[in-house]
């Protein structure tokens, strides 16, 4: 969750509004025949094609974090993820960045 939407005085997801998100996540998953985590290379790109604004995205987060290729299949996975639990059949450019940002977080943990 954004930090700024953590702190807003609005109220937040409850549990049970998450659970139902992954619930719904997880039916989607199942459909695919895939858990997103585990998808093979050639639906990778199938299941997470981007726009113009999420592969611009993408592009600049690759150059500027000197990413592998490993790494680019690793974030459409996570942004895969991101817009099933957002429910959205397309991988956007803000699920792209959110996906991006918590692999920014994991390398700052383990450095």
């Amino acid at each position: 969750m954004p930090y700024k939407e953590m702190r807003a005085d609005a109220q937040g997801v409850t549990s049970d509004q998450m659970r139902e998100r992954i619930e719904r996540a997880r039916a989607v998953e199942q459909a695919r025949g895939h858990v997103n985590s585990e998808l093979p290379p050639r639906l990778v790109r199938k299941l997470c094609r981007l726009d113009d604004a999420g592969e611009r995205t993408l592009e600049l987060a690759m150059r500027k974090m000197g990413l592998s290729a490993r790494a680019h299949d690793r974030i459409l996975k996570v942004a895969r993820t991101i817009a099933d639990l957002d429910g959205s059949e397309a991988v956007s450019a803000k699920h792209l960045a959110e996906a991006v940002q918590y692999r920014s977080l994991d390398r700052s943990y383990w450095s």
